[in-house]
């Protein structure tokens, strides 16, 4: 079964609306990846200040490929480290799991 991956952000209050709008300006950055399924970026709504990024993909080869490939590319952008905006999270770590169970709508 799949693979989830969830990096965890930790984002201040003041840096919230800049993440958001780096994650849109790159909305289909990982859509055509090989073996990607799913991508959600959750804002959080009381009680912590950690953003969820989570990624579903086939197997754990094909997460590994996008972060040697478009993911690195896309985070170095071609800038040199002078010319890269301050990262707006203050933290990361990446949770990973193996998807043992899953359920959809009857209807779906």
């Amino acid at each position: 079964m799949s693979v989830v991956k969830i990096n965890v952000l930790t984002v201040p209050a003041e840096q919230r609306e800049v993440l958001e709008k780096r994650f849109a300006s790159r909305a289909h950055a990982v859509e055509n990846s090989e073996g990607f399924e799913w991508f959600e970026l959750l804002r959080p709504v009381e009680g912590t200040d950690q953003y969820l990024v989570y990624t579903r993909w086939r197997d754990e080869a094909s997460f590994q490929a996008w972060m040697e490939g478009p993911m690195k590319a896309a985070h170095q952008g071609g800038a040199t480290e002078g010319d890269r905006p301050k990262p707006a999270a203050s933290g990361s770590t990446l949770w990973s799991f193996d998807v043992v169970q899953q359920a959809a709508p009857k209807n779906a």
